[in-house]
């Protein structure tokens, strides 16, 4: 059968998405059978905030040195690491999990076959999509009990804006991974490709010099990429009173490039 008579029997409209509930239903089976991914895109983030607030010196005493005036006053330095967890978990997942996932099935021809049938090929996309988003935003969660619980740490200030922080962190980073996943042939180059960009945006979110202890040359840089924003964002909204504007401008306007990129630059087979 050609294509233009597959595609003249493709329904249109709402019934290209009939069956969209089984198609997420097998896809959450199968990445949820596949280990690497339950534990990057839910447990990581929790294992490192647990490993840095246990066997790091110092990380649950408060700050030395920090004057009574500042957001800094009696907060712990494990405290100040729980924004850049929840950045580094919205990263994780975007840039460790799905781009391999989906270019795992363009090169078994998973996608090319998908295309064929009555189901619009966008489908297994938006799957992921939403896995993704649904299994981080549980990551987060668990991350945020074991903080509260294991390490005393604080109420946010804003929570109002720590929830908009999380939800345009995950929208850019989702549309970055997205990217990644549009240009990567194969599952080995869909993982060098990320590699190469998830390492970098950790070092700019302050996965190593978290909160405080940032140097203000990598925060002034930080602030202009998108998981670095996120991290300030979600900072922002943990510990201070004022709207994050800057770096909520910055991953809006990322998120509008990237998103229309990933959609130009996408291939099923």
């Amino acid at each position: 059968m050609t294509a233009t008579a597959t595609a003249r029997r493709r329904p249109t409209g709402t019934s290209g998405w009939r069956g969209f509930g089984r198609l997420l239903q097998t896809e959450f089976l199968v990445w949820f059978r596949d280990l690497a991914s339950p534990f990057f895109g839910v447990v990581f983030p929790t294992v490192v905030l647990v490993g840095v607030g246990f066997l790091i010196p110092g990380m649950r005493d408060p700050i030395q040195g920090a004057p009574p005036g500042s957001v800094w006053y009696q907060v712990t330095p494990i405290a100040t690491y729980v924004p850049t967890i929840l950045a580094m978990a919205v990263g994780t997942a975007a840039l460790t999990v799905m781009p391999v996932t989906l270019a795992t099935y363009r090169e078994k021809g998973v996608l090319r076959r998908l295309s064929t049938t009555p189901m619009r090929p966008q489908g297994i996309v938006a799957a992921h999509l939403v896995i993704n988003a649904v299994t981080t935003s549980v990551g987060v969660v668990l991350a945020l009990v074991v903080a509260a619980v294991a390490f005393d740490v604080p109420a946010p200030t804003q929570p109002a804006v720590l929830v908009l922080a999380f939800v345009l962190g995950l929208a850019v980073m989702l549309s970055l991974g997205m990217v990644v996943a549009a240009l990567a042939p194969r599952a080995s180059a869909a993982n060098g490709i990320a590699m190469s960009v998830y390492f970098p945006m950790l070092l700019l979110a302050g996965v190593w010099t978290p909160g405080p202890a940032m140097p203000d040359l990598i925060q002034e840089i930080g602030q202009f990429s998108p998981l670095g924003a996120a991290s300030q964002a979600l900072s922002a909204g943990w510990f201070d009173d004022g709207f994050p504007t800057l770096q909520v401008v910055v991953m809006v306007v990322w998120t509008a490039l990237l998103l229309p990129l990933a959609v130009r630059l996408f291939r099923w087979s």
